[in-house]
């Protein structure tokens, strides 16, 4: 019943935001519209009365199938992710040509005519609209959808993530479904529509047509950017509810492999019991093995197992990375294997190239496994980088730590579990690395160009994607940062467009501030009075910019040539 409730009313808060609007016309239009009948001069004749209600089935049932299951087949297959929406794209330009020309609408149906079928002359049951709308269909991603999607992304569909999937359908589709009852009741009541019922069906098509062109540029998206998410803070709070947490947890998540790790409080002083390591995998490639081969855990029983979850550009891992070095070179030869698990949070973090250059520039001489997938990031219910799982020689979780810090608790629960491992062996003297973690809140969040993450931008313009025209603001507050001159704004970074190239300005509060960088030229940099350059180049990575003799507040001034991307400043 948690499970039910949770979908029903995550479906129906998404139902009533604003990534909702695109459709609105089109179900409003169409489920009210009229087929023309087949041979006669074009004339409109009654619909159906089920016409909403079969609309919105089909828009409910291929909404689920294509969450759940589409990218998994279409995964099997080898067929572009895509494929689908595009599939939905043509067949709404299909339908909407036919609503504009009832004798193209009778050309297309010709082969079908000697199948059983109700005639379109009985009025059509809109169903087939309804499976189109549905596999374009992109309602904001909420909680409950991101379950759903991390469920069906990783295979693990069982019968919690379908109910969950079906419920969350049908809350979508109720406050669809008002308005298409709206639209037919409009069309059956109102005089002055029953006597344009043929304009009625032409807007109808010129509305499909017009979301099915706008789909394939994406303005949906760019029109959301516009709009608050209203919505936002009531998903988060149902997300965060004692019932919330539990279905939700059964949406993919939480499953009999992982269900024990709850019994490990983050950062706990102490020795837990956990249950049994989930396994590794979906990994695409092992780095730092013989000949690539994989590890497995089962094969590593004896072994004390520290896994740690990172990516190489991500300025707290760069943080915690010396000290699982050092824990590996101390304690390899007693009894330690410490695996690497790097779970990109960027494109640019998938390419093996640069992995394999994060690990030469931090000096890791332990197993990687590059997990592009997070097939194992969600086996391990993991939502941190850094994340520290130590695994006794048994294969059963012992400890877990979230985040920077708490190293020496962790080697300390480490040393007792070799202890416990080699009773006879005599351990090294524990690690000395100076844990350089900020005190919380000390620090500048970390800061992200992209589209789909910026956060803190003082700029008096709107930050969205694409080409824009940008200049700093006349007073900027502390933890945000401004663009001045011509940029383009993807999803994960932002590059200049003018040849003198653009400016970043940036008010920071951190010892240490680090840019990750793409491309190739010099960054001129200005910085408490003074100016320096960083030459960028190779792959994708992060440049420090400010330095140990800087001020620790203060503003920074980056001058980014063209060509060069930058997708987010760090902070320590």
């Amino acid at each position: 019943m948690d499970i039910v409730l949770i979908g029903l009313l995550g479906g129906l808060i998404t139902g009533i935001s604003p990534c909702i609007l695109p459709v609105l016309p089109v179900i409003f239009l169409t489920a009210g519209a009229r087929p023309a009948a087949p041979g006669k001069t074009p004339e409109v004749i009654a619909a159906k009365r089920s016409r909403p209600y079969w609309i919105i089935a089909g828009l409910v049932l291929s909404f689920s199938v294509v969450t759940l299951i589409g990218s998994l087949l279409l995964g099997l297959l080898g067929i572009p992710p895509s494929a689908i929406r595009w599939a939905g794209v043509a067949v709404l330009l299909i339908i909407g040509a036919g609503m504009l020309f009832p004798g193209f609408e009778q050309l297309l149906e010709r082969p079908f005519q000697r199948l059983p079928r109700r005639r379109a002359a009985e009025g059509g049951n809109g169903f087939g609209m309804g499976l189109a709308l549905g596999t374009v269909f992109v309602p904001c991603a909420g909680p409950v959808l991101a379950a759903i999607i991390v469920a069906g992304a990783t295979g693990r569909i069982g019968p919690e993530t379908v109910l969950l999937t079906l419920s969350f359908a049908v809350g979508v589709a109720l406050p669809l479904l008002v308005f298409a009852l709206a639209g037919r009741g409009v069309a059956e009541r109102i005089r002055g529509f029953r006597r344009r019922e043929r304009t009625i069906r032409v807007v109808g098509g010129v509305a499909l047509i017009a979301l099915a062109a706008g789909l394939a540029f994406d303005v949906p998206q760019k029109l959301q950017r516009l709009l608050p998410d209203y919505t936002s803070g009531v998903q988060r709070d149902l997300a965060e509810s004692d019932a919330g947490r539990s279905a939700l947890s059964l949406g993919g998540l939480v499953t009999d492999e992982n269900r024990d790790l709850d019994r490990c409080e983050n950062g706990a002083a102490e020795l837990a019991s956990c249950g049994a390591a989930p396994a590794i995998r979906g990994i695409e490639t092992w780095l730092n093995t013989p000949n690539g081969e994989a590890l497995d855990l089962d094969a590593l029983r004896s072994q004390v197992v520290l896994i740690d979850f990172w990516a190489y550009s991500c300025i707290n891992c760069q943080r915690s990375i010396p000290h699982v070095v050092a824990w590996d070179e101390a304690y390899g030869d007693q009894g330690l294997t410490v695996i690497g698990v790097h779970s990109p949070e960027y494109a640019f973090e998938k390419e093996r190239a640069n992995v394999e250059a994060g690990i030469d520039d931090f000096g890791i001489e332990y197993p990687v496994a590059m997990d592009n997938s997070l097939s194992t990031w969600t086996a391990y219910r993991n939502r941190y980088w850094p994340a520290h799982y130590l695994i006794d020689a048994e294969g059963t979780v012992r400890h877990i730590s979230f985040g920077e810090g708490n190293y020496a608790v962790t080697e300390k629960l480490m040393r007792e579990l070799l202890e416990e491992a080699r009773p006879d062996d005599a351990l090294p003297a524990k690690t000395e690395v100076t844990d350089r973690t900020p005190e919380l809140g000390s620090t500048t969040p970390e800061t992200f160009l992209g589209s789909s993450k910026d956060r803190n931008f003082a700029g008096p313009e709107a930050y969205r994607a694409g080409d824009g025209d940008y200049a700093f603001p006349s007073r900027q507050d502390v933890d945000t940062f401004a663009l001045d001159g011509r940029w383009t704004v993807e999803t994960q970074f932002a590059t200049p467009q003018d040849r003198a190239g653009g400016d970043i300005r940036l008010r920071y509060r951190a010892q240490e501030v680090r840019a990750v960088v793409a491309g190739s030229g010099t960054l001129e940099i200005g910085v408490g009075g003074a100016t320096r350059t960083v030459e960028v180049g190779g792959p994708p990575r992060s440049y420090r910019v400010v330095e140990d003799g800087d001020p620790d507040t203060g503003t920074l001034d980056l001058r980014v040539p063209e060509g060069v991307q930058v997708y987010s400043f760090t902070f320590g």
